[in-house]
């Protein structure tokens, strides 16, 4: 284990819960239609759950109209009900061979919700962050120990990698505050 290799690796769990913030942030209702608001959603199917575009493609009709249209036409009624059960307020219309998902806009009270859901993940991803260079911090104590590394090393590592959290979290703040606005935009 070297000090290249402890920042490598922090470098990586940090990008992933970047990562792993804006998927979850894509999850999120803005009003505007968006295929990843469906694409994670389960659908039971062969006694397993499966993510919706597994099972069926999502396009954008317009603004504020998604198009479900599954690959196997027995799982439209099984669709509809995964949609109708989901958190996300959607009532969708069969039409034929095609699903519409029509989208309500939001109102203000659901878009402050929205807003805070997005502060709660913002911190999530931070507190990753940190857990990541809290680790780092330790190898780098470990390599003190063994005698692999020095002192001056350790304090320059210790930088370093305060250095990436701080970007990290600067880069979690940016994908937050974008987030909001887009959820504020009536």
């Amino acid at each position: 284990m070297s000090i290249d290799s402890v920042k490598l690796a922090a470098e990586q769990g940090m990008q992933k819960a970047i990562e792993a913030l804006e998927l979850n942030l894509a999850k999120l209702r803005t009003g505007r239609a968006h295929p990843s608001l469906l694409e994670q959603l389960r659908v039971p199917q062969f006694d397993k759950e499966v993510p919706l575009n597994h099972v069926a493609s999502i396009t954008v009709a317009d603004a504020r109209t998604l198009l479900v249209t599954p690959w196997d036409k027995s799982l439209m009624a099984v669709i509809e009900k995964a949609i109708r059960k989901s958190d996300l307020g959607l009532n969708p219309v069969t039409a034929g061979n095609v699903m519409r998902v029509p989208l309500a806009a939001l109102t203000e009270d659901r878009r402050r919700e929205m807003s805070k859901l997005v502060k709660k993940e913002a911190e999530a991803a931070c507190v990753s962050i940190r857990n990541h260079r809290r680790d780092a911090n330790n190898q780098f104590k470990e390599l003190i120990k063994k005698k692999l590394i020095t002192e001056d090393e350790e304090r320059r590592a210790q930088d370093m990698i305060q250095k990436l959290t701080d970007r990290a979290i600067t880069d979690v703040e940016k994908v937050a505050d974008l987030k909001e606005k887009e959820l504020m935009q009536v």
